[in-house]
């Protein structure tokens, strides 16, 4: 295992993540699935998923990326984040394998999605950087059949690693969950400066097509101030082409007493955003067609016009405008 330091006393230090995790023999690290086996850092949950879902590649969410295609989803158990606030805690808080269904290799998953016509598959549902050997085989092998692959990921990645990581990804939704240290440190029991150099990384040294979201927490994220300051640091060290997506939060997991983001919300921060100075603003999972199709950046007309999902209208030609021929930065 490559990316470990071997310790005294039977220790290792899985270095994966900034979380660095020093293991005694057998035991688990933050992330539950990757543990010290006999002096190595092994991942327990390689060739297992969650269950397997065909999905419209929005849904990811990725507007920028063959938009209209269908993508193969899958994720295992786990994750390297505490977000207090987990939409999927089902699954990334767990440590029993009864939620492992299916054992599925590469080679079966390369299968199923030539079987079902699927553009890409997608790392997803929980964080593939800890399962990063699996989906790095996996990716490695649709490469060879053209299968596009994508990481929706929290971005919490040590540098080496997420150089090799991203090499194989052709895509990647990374969620910026808030920005400040204090909401990483409270909420997420991470930090926010890991995340930003993993986004700087993947949008200025690789081929890898970036797109970022934020899920809105009302009193937690979303003050003015933090989004100002959010939008202008993508500005500033990203450029105006980055697609953000604004999602809202429900209650779930040890925030279930709060109430869900009302769409007024995910339209202030739409608002900022574009105020700022982004072109590709979107809000998600609560359906509004204005604030979920994407403009022209140079004659602000609908290129592409979607209803939740779905796409009504495509005025793109090569990737360019059809009205003004202004290229539409993306993989169309």
């Amino acid at each position: 295992m490559k990316y470990q330091n071997i310790l005294k006393n039977d220790k290792v230090q899985c270095t994966i993540c900034p979380r660095n995790c020093i293991l005694k023999e057998g035991q688990e690290g933050f992330c539950h699935v990757r543990k010290n086996i006999n002096g190595e850092i092994v991942l327990d949950t390689y060739g297992y998923n969650t269950g397997l879902a065909i999905d419209p590649i929005e849904k990811k969410p990725l507007y920028h990326f063959y938009p209209n295609s269908s993508v193969l989803s899958f994720g295992t158990l786990g994750c390297n984040m505490g977000c207090q606030f987990c939409q999927n805690w089902q699954t990334t808080k767990s440590r029993s394998d009864n939620h492992l269904l299916n054992k599925t290799s590469p080679q079966e998953i390369v299968r199923i999605a030539q079987e079902y016509a699927c553009k890409s598959v997608a790392f997803t549902y929980n964080d593939p950087i800890i399962f990063f050997e699996y989906a790095i085989d996996t990716a490695k092998l649709c490469s060879e059949f053209g299968i596009k692959t994508v990481a929706v990921t929290s971005g919490y990645i040590n540098h080496e690693p997420a150089k090799e990581f991203f090499k194989y990804m052709d895509a990647a939704n990374i969620d910026l969950k808030g920005f400040s240290e204090e909401f990483y440190s409270k909420n997420c029991h991470a930090h926010l400066e890991p995340v930003l150099e993993t986004i700087k990384y993947v949008k200025q040294e690789t081929k890898c097509w970036l797109e970022l979201t934020t899920m809105l927490i009302e009193g937690e994220n979303d003050s003015e101030q933090m989004l100002t300051n959010q939008c202008s640091w993508i500005l500033n060290n990203l450029g105006d082409d980055v697609p953000l997506h604004f999602s809202a939060f429900f209650p779930r997991y040890k925030f279930s007493e709060r109430k869900h983001t009302e769409f007024s919300t995910l339209l202030k921060a739409y608002k900022i955003a574009s105020d700022v100075g982004l072109k590709y603003v979107y809000t998600g999972n609560l359906s509004n067609t204005k604030t979920s199709s994407t403009y022209c950046k140079n004659c602000s007309k609908p290129v592409i016009i979607r209803d939740g999902y779905n796409l009504l209208e495509y005025n793109l030609s090569n990737g360019c405008c059809n009205f003004c021929f202004e290229p539409c930065e993306g993989r169309f």
